[in-house]
């Protein structure tokens, strides 16, 4: 099976769906015309397709290297592929101009993501850390700090990493104990362990730049004493080049499920050398930047797997023989018919199809809202846009991992036995996913904060401008017969959520443990809703285009699976709705020491 890139669909998306020429008076969508798009996602999905997909497997089987002299050697392939990602000009495509990047929107940005995470999710970690520690530092920085480190991040040059979790804490990180001693210089002797590092050392970069939370030394305990420190793998010289090695060690490599080609390392400081970055103890808001676009990219890789594997299941039932139709033979030649013409094989692949698309869909609709916090000079659009992104980061994190595991696992049932052995793809497409519901935060932590703090911030302006947005649709496009299905089902979801919102408003302050017993059940809800969005507004493009003559098979299949996913997985938020309305009660009523 051969990893086929959605180039057309992001065309479809970003073309008719979310219209982006409609920005071309804004700066910064100045160079991307749909011209200038296509022929970007055109070579993302040759590179993606032709350079990265063949090494997938290799860097599965293979894994990382780890050395006596605390150094990693990459998956066989892994270094040539990167110096062709670096020379393509792919890290620089959505970074600032002025360090060096193309400055291109973020949402062309999530294609060539979503397109390398298929590929090779493995290997697009390496540049997708890097890209988040060129955001913190961008967005926190001295000035000096910017010159030095972000034109080599911007490029690809020099690697980057978050150094978060320690042995004794993960998600709270108020646990923290790697300090930092203030050296009357300007920098900071930085020691402790951290875990679970992704990308943490590696043989593609000549130098890493660890970002690296610490307490410096008298600071107060928990989360308000945490600062953030620029850590790099060789201290950069007077000229900007790597010199001598900071005391950075490499322990080990991570044994993991999946994700092989990945070196997850555990990491000493022994009083490495270190810059702080931002201000003293308030290192938690710059690394949630970090953590935020991290979160964002999870969500990218969840629907990333699920189309790889969607893909593989639907070419493997199309060549599987197996019985026969249960309205008569659909290959009277053959022996047997091919395993797609069953009932129960269709809904697998629908409710795959369904996912990816949908879930693609709201990735692309979510990132356009954040450039456009940042570019539109509209103050209520630039609002808008900022209110979008903090309330969909842990549906899309949480929501499309879910999901996009649960696409991988049908993908396997698809392929029967076959899929359970490693001759097949899909299995490592499930064992690669499974960690996109753990890390930056598991998703029941994304269903806290959605239900804790993103609901009810700033008065839940953004949740309200998201009802209203929904109102709004389904009162423009309701007229419309062939668009019945789509606004019908989309006004029913939106208001099981809005009772769900309510519900969680009322019973949530009454008794904490009502809103966290709810809050997944909320964000699965929530994200089942949003999708019902987005295909009613890709309905209504394709709609659109057949009325206008256009041929392209992409339309009617496009309202084919649209339907199916109003018909067949939009119902399930009414048993959501029901379930998270049950409260806390029945859910903690078993006394711990039964369990």
């Amino acid at each position: 099976m051969t990893y086929q890139p959605p180039v057309r669909d992001y065309a479809f998306l970003l073309r008719d769906v979310l219209e982006l020429e409609r920005y071309a008076n804004l700066p910064a969508f100045a160079d991307a015309s749909m011209d200038v798009i296509d022929q970007v996602l055109e070579e993302a999905g040759r590179f993606t397709g032709e350079v990265l997909a063949p090494l997938n497997g290799v860097g599965d089987k293979q894994g990382c290297t780890w050395h006596a002299d605390f150094t990693v050697t990459t998956p066989k392939g892994f270094k040539e592929a990167y110096r062709a990602l670096v020379d393509g000009g792919w890290p620089a495509l959505g970074s600032d101009p002025a360090y060096g990047g193309q400055g291109l929107p973020h949402v062309v940005n999530v294609a060539f993501s979503e397109m390398s995470s298929a590929a090779n999710m493995a290997f697009s970690m390496y540049p997708g850390l890097t890209h988040g520690a060129y955001s913190a530092i961008h967005v926190g920085g001295t000035q000096a700090q910017k010159d030095l480190y972000l034109p080599k991040l911007a490029s690809f040059e020099w690697g980057g990493t978050m150094n978060l979790t320690e042995p004794q804490c993960g998600t709270d990180l108020g646990l923290l104990r790697t300090k930092a001693v203030p050296q009357g210089d300007g920098t900071y002797k930085i020691s402790g362990q951290k875990i679970w590092i992704s990308s943490g050392e590696h043989d593609l970069t000549e130098n890493i730049v660890h970002l690296v939370l610490a307490r410096i030394e008298g600071a107060p305990a928990g989360t308000r004493g945490i600062s953030l420190f620029i850590v790099p793998k060789f201290i950069p010289d007077k000229d900007g080049k790597p010199g001598v090695r900071n005391s950075v060690k490499f322990l080990g490599l991570e044994e993991k499920m999946g994700i092989h080609g990945n070196a997850t390392c555990v990491i000493a400081h022994e009083e490495s050398t270190g810059w702080l970055i931002g201000e003293e103890n308030r290192g938690l808001n710059l690394m949630f930047v970090m953590m935020n676009e991290a979160r964002l990219g999870v969500g990218v890789q969840g629907i990333a797997q699920a189309s790889a594997a969607y893909q593989a299941a639907a070419e493997f039932a199309k060549d599987r023989l197996q019985g026969r139709s249960l309205t008569g033979p659909k290959n009277p030649d053959g022996p047997a018919d091919p395993i797609i013409v069953h009932p129960d094989v269709r809904r697998m692949l629908m409710d795959m199809k369904a996912i990816v698309e949908g879930g693609r869909c709201f990735l692309s609709w979510t990132s356009l809202h954040g450039d456009l916090a940042e570019a539109s000079p509209d103050e209520a659009v630039r609002q808008k846009g900022h209110d979008y992104m903090a309330l969909m980061t842990p549906v899309l994190k949480g929501f499309l991992t879910d999901r996009g595991f649960q696409v991988c696992s049908d993908a396997m049932q698809v392929h029967g036995g076959s899929g359970f052995t490693e001759h097949f793809p899909v299995s490592q497409y499930l064992r690669d996913c499974r960690i996109a519901l753990i890390y930056e935060g598991t998703n029941g932590i994304q269903a806290l904060d959605l239900v804790g703090r993103k609901l009810a911030a700033d008065g839940g302006r953004g949740v309200m401008g998201f009802f209203a947005e929904l109102d709004a649709f389904v009162a423009a496009n309701e007229p419309d017969e062939a668009m019945k299905p789509f606004t019908e089902g989309l006004a029913k979801a939106k208001g099981e959520l809005q009772e769900a919102t309510l519900w969680l408003m009322q019973n949530g302050l009454a008794n904490p443990d009502n809103a966290g017993a709810a809050s997944t059940d909320y964000l699965h809800l929530f994200g089942l809703t949003a999708l019902a969005y987005m295909w009613a507004m890709m309905a209504k493009a394709a709609q659109a285009k057949i009325a206008a003559g256009d041929s392209d098979p992409l339309y009617a299949e496009k309202l084919a699976v649209g339907r199916y996913y109003v018909a067949r997985v939009l119902p399930e938020t009414s048993s959501r709705l029901t379930k998270l309305k049950t409260g806390a009660e029945v859910l903690m009523a078993l006394p711990a020491a039964a369990f």
